[in-house]
């Protein structure tokens, strides 16, 4: 027999973790940090139900701290076996570990050096060491389809996902799982992009499968005909005008490279004056170097610009800071100006720090770009409030707030309902996770619509039995 737990990525948009079990054998689906509302943030720290060492060998469908986050902790707890994901994820994931782990020990020590804790000492949740120890155990394979063994009678096939680079479908098969010898198919599809999106493929159609873990983040509600281009345009000409800063707050992996391409494309059109622009993140910038390198990925246009030997992810004006002295003097800065930097629901990392400066100047503005998860800073700003909470600092927010429509690396309702059209068969349950849970269900009574099947919106650390 076989069975799955929920043990994240349910009620919430972040935390992903999904264990399986099978004949003996224990796989973790994704191993994500949980981000936002504080009771969720607090599961990071709580053990979990399982044996970190007892789990036999981790899968990871793409490289984003919700979905790879934990990994250290795991390790930090006992966990030793093979953690395989596609090769362009353990890429990424040799930046964004190490980079997690540095933001965590830097504000413990932040908050160490200014009073600002109520557990003396504060402490990160797992260090570099640990970020290192992780790493060693990844297993890179292709994104191509093909199964690959990850434990006894268990096989694993990555398909590419459309969401950022390395992004993977991933069919788990687990042999002998039912009581007449079959197999059972299970279909985990991580974050799935939406169609025609720049820089990466499309998602790859769906395989058979008995099982199906569907996302739902934007189960709710349609991206539309929006014309991003020009809103971008129009924000960016305003503040040229203005003379005034833009911070953006992005995803370093995905939503930044995301970014720089529509600016170079305004600029080049002329749609937009040429100004400085900044990439405050150092994972930011090696990730950017990342993503020229996997060919096999890019979709035509960008296939095509690096052909011509242009670099699809370069403005005119590009400067990055890597240093902490670096990133402080841009606040030094005067005059109109793009800071991008992460993380983008300003929830942690450097641009906490632009944003307590620039949040109360009624000159700046602060662009969103992506979705801000419920609790996060970036969600109250985006809510309306006009004042946040930041390092234990009450700051006012005066600037012009913005929002571009459109940049989701994450398919709308009727896009995953295109994309679930595409199987052949009809699973034996649909799970609708990865959604807060007005978007989950939401989700769920969509395929319930289009096709009928049977859906299930489950809880944190809900078991269901595989037959």
């Amino acid at each position: 027999m076989a069975k799955i737990t929920f043990y994240g990525g349910v009620g919430t948009v972040t935390g992903s973790k999904y264990l399986l079990e099978h004949n003996g054998k224990k796989i973790l689906v994704d191993c994500g940090l949980f981000q936002g509302l504080k009771e969720l943030r607090e599961r990071n720290w709580q053990d979990p139900q399982f044996i970190a060492s007892e789990i036999d060998a981790v899968i990871i469908t793409h490289a984003h701290i919700d979905h790879t986050g934990w990994l250290p902790r795991l390790v930090k707890l006992g966990f030793t076996g093979q953690v395989t994901t596609s090769r362009a994820t353990g890429d990424l994931l040799k930046i964004l570990l190490p980079d997690s782990a540095r933001l965590q020990e830097e504000e413990a020590d932040y908050r160490n050096r200014h009073d600002l804790t109520s557990h003396t000492p504060a402490l990160p949740l797992y260090d570099e060491d640990d970020a290192r120890a992780a790493l060693q155990l990844l297993r890179p394979v292709p994104n191509d389809g093909q199964p690959y063994e990850i434990c006894e009678g268990v096989t694993a096939s990555f398909m590419v996902a459309g969401h950022i680079m390395g992004a993977s479908l991933v069919l788990v098969e687990m042999a002998n799982a039912r009581g007449n010898g079959s197999s059972i198919k299970f279909l985990f599809s991580g974050d799935l992009g939406h169609y025609d999106q720049p820089i990466v493929n499309d998602p790859a159609t769906p395989p058979d499968c008995d099982y199906l873990m569907c996302e739902s983040t934007y189960g709710n509600r349609l991206h539309g005909e929006i014309d991003s281009e020009t809103q971008m345009a129009n924000i960016i000409n305003d503040a040229a005008k203005r003379n005034a800063p833009i911070l953006i707050p992005a995803f370093a992996v995905g939503r930044t490279q995301e970014v720089l391409y529509m600016i170079r494309e305004l600029e080049e059109k002329k749609r937009i004056p040429i100004l400085p622009v900044v990439v405050d993140s150092p994972m930011a910038s090696q990730a950017t170097q990342v993503y020229n390198r996997w060919h096999e990925e890019h979709d035509r246009e960008y296939a095509s610009i690096l052909a011509n030997k242009r670099h699809p992810l370069r403005t005119a004006s590009m400067t990055t800071a890597s240093s902490r002295d670096e990133s402080k003097h841009l606040n030094e800065l005067r005059g109109a100006r793009i800071i991008i930097s992460a993380s983008g629901m300003l929830s942690g990392g450097r641009v906490l720090h632009h944003a307590m400066r620039l949040l109360p100047n009624e000159n700046a503005t602060l662009v969103f770009v992506g979705y801000q998860a419920a609790g996060t800073t970036g969600r109250r700003i985006q809510d309306g409030e006009r004042e946040v909470r930041i390092m234990k600092h009450w700051i006012p927010v005066k600037c012009h707030i913005e929002k571009v429509e459109g940049f989701s690396a994450h398919a709308d309702w009727k896009a995953v309902i295109k994309w679930l059209s595409g199987l052949r068969s009809t699973p034996k349950t649909v799970f609708t996770t990865h959604g807060e849970p007005d978007a989950a269900d939401a989700m769920a009574e969509h395929i319930r619509e289009e096709f009928g099947w049977n859906v299930v919106v489950p809880s944190y650390e809900q078991v269901v039995e595989l037959s």
